[in-house]
């Protein structure tokens, strides 16, 4: 992160800023219409990342330490108080600084926070000038000075382990490839560093913490094995980056077992006196939604957590961008998962969901100019309730009405610029987690054969009609805990054209000639999810061909539809 005297980043930011600006201008709209969205859909059952917190650094060798109010305000999660989890202190080049770092750090672990660390520079005496692209006071860390400056980084830890602050993870450098006023690293140097010396650092590590996340900073440690195994987390900052560049698929194919953390931003912009603006400061969730959605981050992490454009005003009360954070960071805790929810059901609605603690938190932002009515139903979960939270232009973290949920949906009306956090306590209904059946055990077969010609398939094989009509898969014994409609999920082959099935449920058919298209083989595995009504206990469930030869059938998997 810049110091005070840089404008470097807002210039950054510059476009990002022109763009919300000018989406203020033209898109005025009568704010008393209400619209209505396509239905949003909550499914407890579908797991996506697990949740470390959210929060922000301190940062007193710069602008002064937190009070004791103000760390009270950032870390506490009651009325007016943010509900932090996590806080980011500075490795100060000069360990003549480092007690700075604890009384904060102190109450934040008290709080239940998680501390981690980042550095800017090494010591004096481990740092070379260079000449980068012209400029000749480039700093860069010594090439022969990597395993000391991994014994820095190592001081610092046992430092603050000694003084009460055991701290979470410390990283090997802020933003290497933004260092004009601290020191550079090339992804060669991350790298070799991380091969070499990150193994010796008792703590988790955390690599690169790439000014606006490029991945060509972090590409060469996760492809290399030994570097990636001394990575606990791969750490990074948005400045400017596209959402469309959120997405890390590398990530997802080498990252298994390693945590994803955003360690730095601020959005939009750092305007002086900025952080109680509206619209712009909703515009802090919408940009937390991008994060936990689209890029799959654990943790989000603000920038200064005191600041005219921060969470925290200057005078310890929470700003209008605080409040934005507070949607998640005081609902969304620790070790909470995020799950499964219909992303953007209209234009400017954006939606996430997360359970934990046998709680539902929902999180919807309402970008545009309309109230609007939303409809979310709840899957492979249930409620009786949930309770809201309201941010707009004229409320802070108000408490709405609690709003009753029917046949497992409920529908709220979202205000015109808001965010909005729904809660509820979390059960569900005993058999409602998909259950799996298999095509080939419990079934009984009327000119039908069990196969296992064609890969692919789970259990010991297949089934495969041999009749061109007539011919039937049952299966004998599916067990609900209470009646009502169900899913089925069938899992099929068919290598062209359309087949046709008939299905009873009981004895009883409920649907006739449902069409199976093709998946391009008969070893090629398509899904096809049909809706029947079902009674609690034991049922019989039988699928018939039309016609036609039917498809290939490998297992059916049975769960509660809300």
């Amino acid at each position: 992160m810049i110091k005070l005297s840089s404008l470097t980043k807002k210039s950054i930011c510059a476009l990002l800023v022109f763009a919300s600006v000018m989406q203020l201008l033209f898109s005025f709209s009568d704010h008393q219409k209400v619209f209505a969205a396509s239905d949003v859909n909550v499914n407890f059952s579908s797991e996506k990342q697990v949740i470390r917190g959210f929060g922000g650094i301190n940062h007193p060798v710069w602008i002064g330490d937190l009070t004791a109010a103000q760390r009270d305000t950032a870390f506490g999660n009651g009325v007016n108080q943010l509900g932090f989890s996590i806080l980011r202190i500075y490795v100060d080049e000069n360990r003549n600084n480092w007690y700075k770092e604890l009384p904060t750090a102190k109450r934040a672990i008290e709080q239940g926070a998680i501390v981690f660390a980042s550095p800017w520079n090494p010591p004096s005496d481990m740092i070379e000038t260079f000449n980068r692209n012209g400029d000749t006071n480039a700093k860069r860390l010594k090439y022969d000075k990597y395993a000391a400056y991994a014994q820095h980084l190592n001081d610092f830890v046992s430092y603050m382990k000694e003084n009460g602050v055991d701290l979470y993870a410390i990283s090997v450098q802020n933003e290497p490839d933004y260092a004009h006023d601290w020191t550079w690293w090339t992804p060669q140097e991350i790298l070799r560093f991380m091969k070499e010396n990150a193994g010796s650092i008792q703590s988790k590590v955390i690599a690169p913490e790439s000014f606006s996340y490029l991945k060509n900073m972090s590409d060469p440690i996760l492809n290399d094995p030994q570097a990636l195994a001394n990575m606990d987390i791969l750490g990074a900052h948005t400045y400017g980056t596209n959402f469309s560049d959120f997405a890390y698929p590398l990530f997802k194919q080498k990252g298994a077992g390693k945590d994803l953390w955003m360690t730095e931003v601020y959005y939009p912009n750092s305007n002086n006196n900025s952080a109680n603006l509206w619209p712009e400061a909703l515009d802090v969730a919408y940009h937390m939604h991008q994060a936990m959605v689209e890029a799959d981050f654990q943790a989000y992490v603000w920038w200064y957590i005191r600041r005219q454009y921060g969470p925290m005003n200057e005078d310890g009360t929470i700003s209008k961008r605080g409040y934005s954070m507070a949607h998640f960071s005081k609902f969304v805790r620790p070790g909470y998962i995020r799950v499964d929810a219909t992303k953007n059901p209209d234009t400017n609605v954006f939606i996430s969901a997360y359970k934990g603690n046998n709680k539902a938190i929902i999180v919807a932002v309402n970008r545009g100019t309309s109230s609007i009515n939303q409809k979310f139903n709840l899957q492979n979960g249930t409620a009786s309730k949930v309770s809201t939270w309201i941010t707009d232009s004229s409320r802070s973290m108000a408490a709405g009405t609690d709003i009753t949920v029917t046949n497992h949906s409920f529908t709220a009306q979202l205000p015109a610029r808001s965010v909005m956090t729904f809660t509820a306590d979390l059960g569900s209904v005993s058999g409602s987690e998909s259950t799996t059946y298999e095509a080939e055990s419990g079934t009984t077969l009327t000119d039908a054969v069990v196969e296992s010609l064609y890969s692919g398939y789970s259990g010991t094989g297949y089934v495969n009609f041999s009749a061109a009509s007539n011919a039937a898969l049952q299966w004998n014994s599916i067990y609900c805990a209470v009646t009502g409609t169900k899913n089925i999920k069938i899992r099929y082959g068919l290598e062209s054209g359309t087949r046709n099935l008939d299905i009873y449920v009981n004895g009883t058919k409920v649907l006739s000639n449902v069409p199976f298209s093709t998946t391009g083989a008969w070893g090629t595995w398509g899904e096809k999810t049909i809706q029947v009504p079902m009674n609690s206990g034991n049922n019989i469930v039988k699928v018939v061909t039309t016609g036609t030869e039917g498809p290939n059938i490998d297992k059916i998997e049975v769960s509660a539809q809300y």
